[in-house]
């Protein structure tokens, strides 16, 4: 649907919905192109396009709310809809603090974060790139099997209204390719996989370098051998590290702070790092990954430090877990078809450090390199820390033998304190971290 007709549909569904009762009305659009690629050993075993249009509508009524949603936007549907939210909303409780964000409040101006590559893939280019990236990897000597490789073309477009006023939309693309493959024979056989991914095709890393660095790094992971259990510096490989992103930004969502089930939830304007860590969310970030606007309540996004010179600055809220604690939304609302805001964070990173990867590796006598992670285990009530992983052993300063089969255990409250990072930041999804060192960590082999 072209823009005029998407504002036709949310205005009508506006006026419906408030002449049914409601007191407050918002109204999301998504419309979606997906293709996606896959192969299998350089044959194409994959290959769909897919089109959404969906809508959402939140009915408030009474300090309760529900949403519905359909993606058959003709006028009868619109009417069944609001007919059936206007019963819905009788008979669930009420939520004192659910609401629109207020006129005065929204978005007036928005940026251009150059996320949005219009153009259209051709399929045989997707088919190329695929191919091209399993054909690297299988070609790296020791590899010996693939499970596939897969590439995505997605464009996104949001439109955003509510009864105040609002009336904001953006659209995004984003490009992603995979590769995982397998290296050895019979019984001694490692898997490991590669991905990159980016707002654009002229931006996205060359599918046989993707695919190559995958292949590498299933053959290193041949011949594993088992070590003791000891206290020891625990590398964190960038692609684990920025599971540490995770754990803090759930840490701090405003609903788990609301709750009372974070252990981080009396730590606000509190040293929880060490001085030398800075943690950003930048929703602004051009040509980033997780880069918007607007949030889904409406109201404008900005670059915020979560943590500064070690300090926790802000909480991660949306209006609803603002107004349980007393305070402003920070913009993190997250708004989907048939759900309501909730607080998330956008391209959220740890500040590069001043050290090399090589240097931080270097002053390592004895080690481990973490590049997997595996099982979950991380209670984020009181911060105890297990999880299964693997990698390799580092021995005066050297990246050796692979090891696995092992288990990592601390607590994140210590954790965080011992954090050290290289300098080697780089974008490749919305959570990102350098290289991080952690010191005297438990594990057991």
């Amino acid at each position: 649907m072209n823009k005029t007709q998407i504002n036709e549909k949310a205005d009508y569904l506006i006026k419906k919905s408030k002449k049914a009762g409601a007191e407050d009305v918002d109204v999301v659009y998504v419309e979606n192109t997906n293709i996606d690629v896959g192969c299998r050993l350089k044959k194409i075993e994959k290959l769909e396009r897919s089109e959404s249009n969906d809508l959402g509508l939140r009915f408030i009524k009474n300090k309760k709310q529900v949403i519905v949603s359909s993606n058959d936007l003709s006028n009868k549907s619109l009417e069944e809809l609001v007919y059936k939210a206007s019963n819905m909303v009788k008979a669930v409780p009420k939520d004192p603090y659910c609401s629109i964000a207020e006129k005065k409040d929204l978005i007036k101006k928005i940026p251009n974060l150059n996320i949005l590559e219009n153009k259209e893939p051709s399929i045989n280019s997707l088919k190329n790139k695929v191919i091209e990236a399993e054909k690297a990897g299988l070609n790296v000597n020791g590899v010996t099997n693939s499970e596939g490789s897969e590439i995505g073309w997605n464009k996104s477009k949001i439109h955003l209204f509510n009864s105040n006023g609002l009336n904001v939309n953006y659209q995004s693309s984003n490009y992603s390719i995979y590769v995982v493959l397998i290296a050895g024979k019979g019984t001694s056989m490692e898997r490991e996989y590669e991905f990159a991914s980016s707002v654009s095709e002229k931006d996205l890393i060359k599918p046989s370098i993707v695919g190559k660095k995958a292949g590498e790094k299933a053959v290193k992971r041949l011949k594993p051998r088992k070590i003791k259990t000891s206290k020891i510096p625990v590398i964190f490989s960038p692609r684990v590290a920025n599971s540490f992103l995770r754990y803090l930004s759930s840490s701090i969502n405003g609903n788990s702070i609301a709750r009372g089930t974070s252990f981080l939830k009396k730590k606000l304007n509190k040293k929880i790092f060490s001085e030398n860590i800075n943690i950003v969310d930048n929703p602004l970030k051009k040509g980033g990954l997780q880069s918007k606007p607007f949030d889904g309540e409406g109201l404008e996004t900005k670059k915020t430090e979560i943590v500064k010179n070690g300090e926790l600055k802000t909480w991660i809220l949306d209006l609803s877990t603002a107004k349980q604690l007393k305070l402003k939304s920070t913009g993190h609302a997250s708004r989907g078809i048939s759900s309501p805001p909730s607080p998330n964070p956008t391209n959220l990173y740890f500040e590069p450090g001043n050290i090399s990867k090589k240097n931080l590796i270097g002053n390592i006598k004895k080690g481990i390199y973490l590049t997997e992670l595996m099982g979950s285990s991380v209670n984020l009530i009181n911060g105890d820390y297990s999880r299964g992983g693997s990698g390799f052993w580092i021995d005066k300063g050297e990246i050796t033998y692979p090891i696995n089969e092992i288990t990592i255990a601390d607590n994140l409250n210590e954790m965080f304190k011992r954090i050290i990072l290289a300098d080697d930041l780089e974008f490749k999804q919305g959570l990102n971290s350098p290289t991080m060192l952690i010191e005297n960590m438990t594990v057991a082999g």
